[in-house]
């Protein structure tokens, strides 16, 4: 856990000494730069609860890549999963009107059962016909995005919009605010605490994770790794899909074009760098959606392009993964060469 925790801030401090560097190199000032971008997504109360906001999607699919990967599956479907989950809590909040109480946890089921929907063909496509869910999960993302965009621009379409998008979802269908914080950041955290405990303290959690590292060992061991395998997929599409319904639940109130952003491939990105686990994940996600959240701030008040926000993620990826690759190595040899002086002494 330390070496993980010195590896992390290694890889965000060198990252961010490199960015200052190319900034220095363009005649733009890098501590300047760096004030502003933190200012625009911690600076006050307002700043603060927006970044937590925009952390949600990138929290719930980061949760779900990091879910399938550390239990063997390589679900790459997020994406995907995302604007199906999405699509349904936007139906069911255009055509069911309730009250709150009512219509705001059959959104959040419907957002689930969209997710889990799209999961769930990938994984009884590996089921029926052993077809390999990186794959398939990667084709039903392209599916996913032109099923969407036809059932906004059709069916579902706002009569006389500008761009293809849904009318407004009803009023008792969105999450509520208190001031500027919204509410979809307390749903992101009872379903952090849930996934966290699945995962680390139940019998299927412990399942999983020896699947994820040795199937041979875990299915000789009695482990029922197909059905573990499609409990998996299944949860990991249900979080990818309410990181959508929580997306439409928490503004703009609609499905619009695009709707899904780089939100689900960020958080494969953040599922990546954080090793698969499960705290690191959210600590991830929060600090990616700092620096998103700040990004627009730091154009405006530095003229700094927003894009160098990008080469900083892609960067502290790099660096973080292949400093855990050398650091294993670093370690792999402190051990033989200790195991060679006590075999010589």
């Amino acid at each position: 856990m330390k070496q993980r925790l010195i590896n992390g801030l290694a890889g965000i401090i060198v990252a961010m000494l490199l960015g200052a560097v190319v900034m220095f190199v363009q005649g733009y000032n890098p501590i300047e730069t760096y004030y502003a971008l933190f200012e625009y997504s911690l600076g006050d109360w307002y700043s603060f609860s927006t970044m937590l906001r925009n952390s949600v999607p990138l929290v719930l699919t980061g949760l779900s890549a990091s879910v399938a990967f550390a239990s063997g599956p390589v679900n790459l479907g997020q994406p995907g999963q995302l604007l199906m989950g999405a699509l349904f809590a936007t139906v069911t909040g255009l055509y069911l009107d309730l009250p709150a109480f009512l219509l705001l946890p059959l959104m959040i089921f419907a957002a689930l059962i969209g997710g889990m929907l799209w999961s769930g063909i990938a994984a009884l496509l590996k089921r029926w016909f052993n077809m390999d869910e990186f794959i398939t999960t990667l084709m039903l993302n392209m599916i996913a995005d032109y099923f969407t965009y036809w059932a906004i621009s059709y069916p579902f379409a706002e009569p006389g919009a500008y761009s293809p998008m849904t009318p407004q979802i009803n009023r008792s269908g969105w999450m509520p605010e208190y001031g500027h914080f919204n509410s979809n950041v307390i749903m992101m955290l009872f379903v952090i605490i849930i996934v966290w405990f699945l995962f680390t303290k139940t019998i299927a959690g412990y399942e999983w994770r020896i699947s994820g590292k040795n199937s041979l060992f875990a299915r000789l061991g009695g482990v029922q790794t197909k059905k573990n395998y499609m409990i998996v997929m299944l949860l990991t599409g249900a979080l990818a899909g309410l990181a959508g319904g929580l997306v439409v639940m928490s503004g703009p109130h609609r499905f619009i074009k695009d709707i899904g952003a780089n939100y689900a491939w960020d958080g494969v990105m953040i599922a990546m760098v954080a090793n698969n686990g499960i705290i690191a994940t959210v600590l991830y996600g929060l600090f990616f959606s700092t620096l998103q959240s700040g990004a627009l701030g730091m154009e405006l008040i530095t003229a700094v392009p927003s894009e160098l926000i990008m080469v900083l993620q892609a960067v502290i990826v790099l660096l973080v993964v292949a400093g855990r690759g050398y650091i294993d190595i670093l370690l792999r040899k402190q051990a033989e060469r200790r195991k060679v002086r006590e075999r010589t002494t």
